[in-house]
């Protein structure tokens, strides 16, 4: 036997698909030509990587069967596999049982739509006895096993017993290179395994890049501006890479609890690019640098406390030093500087510096810039064309079709379509995850969006899919109102189906391809989907105990673990609790891997931050608690008073015009009762799914 490697072998199975076929899934299948037969999968199953190719890539094609083993027993429960092998590829030898093979085909050639040359298409070529998931390079191949480990899911789920894939050819391929969501963690923070975990499941729908933008500030006028105003010394700001200990940036990041050490990072990174996802890292100056001028106040612009002096002669060096820090710690190809809303009237400066910039990165690391959209007014002076321009702001920042003709690289983050922000906006402008009606109808002529439409009103704002400078397109969600507005899993909640459209129209477009999804065959689709997205579990599933019941624990108790880490909404958690009376403020209720249940106050935390109800429990009685969560909200019942329910609310600052109330949704903390010092008594406690 060869060592453990990266050819897929499937096996016999008795229901096959029809004739016709595919499942519509997400994103959609470029082409599929179907042949007779089928080839059934069977509970043993075989993976194989043609040894030739085993070590090509980073990661490599190994690599990728490795994980594609791993997600193919976790959508297929009844799957025995046997050990991956490494094998030169010989057609039509099986090994004694149906074989999926892995393997290259350097020949081979895949196009965007704009004709030019992607190593992230695809074929997969299926009989009775064998089916070949074969690319030029080792990401598509990749993309290739997402399409098989769907189309096994959606007949899972339509109740079919055992999976079989139709004999056929299929080729496969995306229309545009960047295809990424971005996530403000500059204003929120968020545990490495948990961004992880969000590259795991967009890579089921065929994203590409993670766009972090790292480094930023909360904004509020009153504490950033004014004469004598000392204000920004306070206001919320965070660098989120950890220097060493010891090293002469330390003090950039005040909070080390907050922030990612190399270890972590690196850890994330290497999961994401498992999962063919490369982490695209952003430091954002000179504009939103509040966190540089708390740590250096030297470098502010005047009057500006969240903007550098770009003419204050230890400014560039200084940030220059941070990358120098921070670049070995990047495996992208591009990083992004950042580089938007800066001062108009500073344009020659803005220029000068994202230029210097950009050959100074290019030097240290071999890498490429990308920067924001951003008006720069100067007539003696441009950005360079080596910089790719991730529009953002139409029109006000800049006009992305001229761009595009001038001969900028161009990735769409047009805000009309493609920004949402965490739990609310100021005055309802942006959704809580992207608009379905604008993606499916809300270009010009009530056509869908695609990441060559910039605006929903006018077409000659809008380019064609093959344009050769439309490299793509990013949606952003952002964290304008801080830590304590949402969970990272209500960002989540946010992020999942916006991930699923947003893969569909980035891979496929609108009107390009006879073959792309419908609005009702991705609505039919996204659920189940959804739900099976392998590798990770970010809705927090989990079995119950019998029919809705997750827990069922009658009796008294003071602390128990339960072996149940956490549980999604929605759920009904019920108990009774009776404080100590000499310590009635003291210890938890319950706590799991998202949140936590403090006696005190009935306060919930999660995400670092603390979400009182305001209800003072007795010391000498049993009280009875009912809480019911969904991905909206949570709400407790006390003593049964079903007409005053009780819910959990965050109070979140909109730019310092006002204070808005949002409810919050927590996972059910279900991993231990009591503990941390609570020395009263809990009984009877239930937990089930619904709410």
């Amino acid at each position: 036997m060869f060592l453990r490697a990266a050819l897929l072998v499937l096996t016999t199975c008795s229901v096959a698909l029809g004739s016709d076929g595919l499942k519509p899934q997400i994103p959609s299948v470029a082409s599929f030509k179907p042949s007779r037969g089928s080839f059934e999968l069977s509970p043993v199953v075989q993976i194989v990587v043609d040894s030739k190719y085993a070590s090509h890539g980073s990661p490599s094609l190994f690599d990728f069967a490795e994980t594609f083993s791993d997600d193919l027993k976790d959508i297929v429960g009844y799957v025995s596999l046997a050990p991956v092998l490494l094998s030169p590829f010989v057609p039509g030898i099986t090994f004694g049982i149906p074989t999926i093979y892995l393997t290259l085909d350097t020949s081979l050639e895949y196009k965007l739509f704009n004709g030019k040359v992607t190593d992230e298409g695809y074929d997969i070529e299926v009989s009775q006895d064998s089916l070949i998931v074969k690319s030029s390079a080792p990401l598509g191949v990749w993309w290739g096993t997402r399409t098989l480990l769907q189309q096994a899911a959606l007949q899972l789920a339509d109740g079919e017993k055992r999976v079989s894939f139709p004999a056929g050819s299929i080729t496969d391929s995306p229309g545009w290179e960047v295809r990424g969501f971005m996530l403000d963690a500059g204003r929120h923070w968020f545990d490495a395994s948990f961004l992880g975990d969000l590259c795991i499941y967009a890579s089921f729908f065929k994203i590409n890049e993670m766009h972090l933008h790292a480094s930023d500030n909360l904004w509020n006028p009153a504490f950033l501006y004014g004469d004598g105003n000392e204000g920004w010394k306070h206001l919320y700001a965070a660098f989120r890479f950890q220097p060493p200990s010891g090293s002469p940036i330390d003090g950039l990041v005040p909070r080390k609890n907050e922030s990612w050490t190399k270890q972590q990072f690196t850890t994330m990174q290497e999961t994401c690019a498992k999962h063919g996802i490369t982490v695209v890292p952003e430091i954002d100056t000179p504009g939103h640098s509040l966190v540089i001028n708390q740590w250096k106040p030297e470098l502010m612009e005047n009057g500006a406390p969240d903007h550098l002096n770009l003419s204050y002669p230890e400014t560039i060096p200084t940030i220059k030093s941070i990358w120098d820090e921070f670049l070995p710690w990047f495996s992208a190809s591009e990083v992004s500087i950042g580089a938007d809303e800066y001062d108009a009237s500073l344009a020659n400066d803005y220029i000068s510096f994202v230029n210097e910039m950009s050959s100074y990165i290019s030097s240290k690391a071999g890498k490429s810039i990308r920067i924001w959209g951003t008006n720069e007014p100067s007539k003696t002076m441009s950005v360079s064309k080596d910089i790719t321009i991730q529009h953002w702001d139409f029109p006000g920042d800049d006009i992305p079709v001229q761009l595009l003709q001038q001969g900028y690289r161009v990735i769409n983050s047009e805000q009309a379509f493609l920004y949402l922000d965490g739990k609310t906006s100021e005055d309802g402008q942006f959704p809580q995850e992207l608009n379905q009606d604008l993606i499916w109808a809300g270009a010009p002529g009530g056509k869908g969006w695609a990441p060559n439409v910039f605006s929903p009103s006018d077409p000659s704002n809008n380019t064609s899919p093959d344009d050769p400078n439309l490299r793509g397109s990013i949606f952003a969600l952002w964290n304008d109102w801080g830590n304590n507005a949402t969970t990272a899993l209500e960002i989540y909640y946010q992020l999942a189906r916006s991930v699923a459209v947003f893969g569909e129209k980035a891979w496929a477009g609108s009107d390009v391809r006879q073959t792309a999804l419908t609005r009702t065959q991705f609505d039919a689709a996204y659920p189940l989907l959804n739900a099976a997205a392998p590798g990770q579990n970010l809705n927090r599933v989990v079995k119950p105990l019998y029919g809705n019941v997750v827990l069922d624990l009658p009796g008294t108790y003071t602390a128990l673990n339960t072996l149940v880490p956490s549980v999604g909404p929605p759920y009904t958690l019920s108990f009774s609790v009776m404080p100590d009376d000499k310590t009635p403020s003291t210890g938890l209720l319950f706590s799991g891997t998202d949140s936590k249940l403090h006696v005190a106050n009935l306060t919930f935390e999660a995400t670092g931050q603390l979400y009182a109800l305001g209800y003072v429990l007795p010391t000498h009685r049993f009280t009875t608690v009912e809480i019911h969560a969904t991905r909206e909200y949570t709400y407790a019942v006390i003593d049964g008073d079903e007409a005053h329910p009780r819910y959990w609310y965050t109070l979140m600052d909109i730019w310092g015009d006002y204070m808005a109330l949002g409810n919050m949704s927590f996972a059910a903390p279900s991993a231990q009762i009591g503990g941390d010092g609570f020395r009263g008594k809990i009984k009877d406690v239930k937990l089930t799914l619904g709410a």
